[in-house]
């Protein structure tokens, strides 16, 4: 691999380092694959062996099978692949996410993943460690908020307005289904909750979640079982989710319902309506657009490119900075894989 050539280039399988001859994140089968996180565009089935976040094994595990051959690291740790040596740093995304640095011939390029930073108001994933910068020559930024309209409110405030929200279907005798992905989402919401409210119902997707993230020490409210709530309490309880459950059986269980979707989607105008829930919470475990530029100008790199989401208007902002900048076609950010994944463990 000679001097002039990219650390990271963009293959059928994914993006792949040939130096070291690995693959980050692949959609289809390879031999070895690189993990930033345990969604399910970023992680499938079907790879020779893993390498992720040691905190990560848990969910990894629950979600693509106990005997996947996987080294865990530790945040920081350096591991070498054919000569490249690789870390992981924490992205503040979701339990064990992290960006990949890739060093080889004097050169340092990172794969973001999916990532949160810290906003305004000092926002940050209690339920996982937070976004580290990492100084890099190339930056390869996720957009999937990438658009001046996501900028997000304080998360306190968010929470504030669910716990409102569930209050009043308590006194009404209403259950309160919370509608979110049951890996990260559902735990970050959870963590918010005042628990004092009421009992917390959690479906089975999300509970199987919730010991992962119990088992890497993260602090939870307690959650049962719909069976385990009598009737008389069950009216004054919030039940959490994946929104695949809208109109299952295990829905209707819970009897008469005020429904919400918590999602960074909700910041769209008709969102809510083509969710079909009576109430939408703007509430995302990925960077705004402020976020993203913060995470971008932190790393200090001079070329940056741009996968899953609104790429070309990032292009455009950054190559208006100085930036060297381009756009990667990749098959991350498909909210239809995470919605199959929870379909299935439903």
């Amino acid at each position: 691999m000679s001097a002039g050539e990219d650390l990271i280039v963009l293959r059928p399988e994914g993006l792949y380092c040939p130096a070291g001859d690995f693959h980050i994140d692949p959609w289809r089968p390879v031999s070895r694959a690189v993990l930033t996180h345990a969604h399910a565009d970023h992680a499938r089935v079907g790879h020779g062996a893993y390498l992720a976040t040691a905190i990560s094994e848990g969910v990894l595990r629950a979600r693509l099978g106990v005997g996947i051959t996987l080294q865990g690291l530790a945040y920081g740790e350096g591991v070498e692949i054919n000569g490249v040596r690789i870390s992981l740093h924490p992205a503040g995304h979701v339990l064990g996410s992290a960006q990949v640095r890739v060093e080889h011939g004097g050169r340092v390029w990172v794969a973001s993943g999916d990532y949160f930073v810290s906003g305004i108001d000092g926002d940050v994933n209690t339920t996982c460690a937070p976004f580290e910068p990492v100084c890099c020559d190339c930056f390869i930024t996720e957009s999937t908020f990438g658009l001046p309209i996501y900028r997000w409110r304080a998360q306190a405030q968010v929470l504030a307005e669910i716990n409102a929200w569930w209050q009043a279907n308590a006194e009404a005798g209403r259950v309160s289904l919370l509608l979110g992905y049951s890996f990260g989402k559902a735990q970050r919401l959870l963590a918010g909750l005042d628990a004092s409210i009421g009992p917390i119902v959690a479906h089975g997707a999300v509970e199987t979640l919730n010991a992962a993230y119990r088992a890497a020490g993260v602090a939870l409210p307690a959650t049962q079982r719909i069976d385990d709530v009598p009737r008389d309490q069950l009216q004054r309880a919030l039940a959490i989710a994946p929104h695949a459950v809208q109109g299952s059986a295990w829905a209707k269980r819970l009897g008469d319902a005020s429904d919400a979707f918590a999602s960074g989607w909700m910041q769209l105008r008709g969102a809510r309506r083509r969710q079909g829930v009576d109430r939408g919470f703007v509430f995302s475990d990925h960077a705004d657009w402020p976020g993203l530029q913060r995470a971008i100008q932190a790393t200090g790199a001079e070329r940056v490119i741009v996968t899953h989401g609104y790429e070309a208007v990032m292009v455009r902002w950054l190559s208006e900075q100085g930036l060297q900048a381009q756009s990667f076609e990749t098959a991350y950010g498909d909210d239809a894989a995470e919605a199959a994944h929870e379909v299935q463990t439903s």
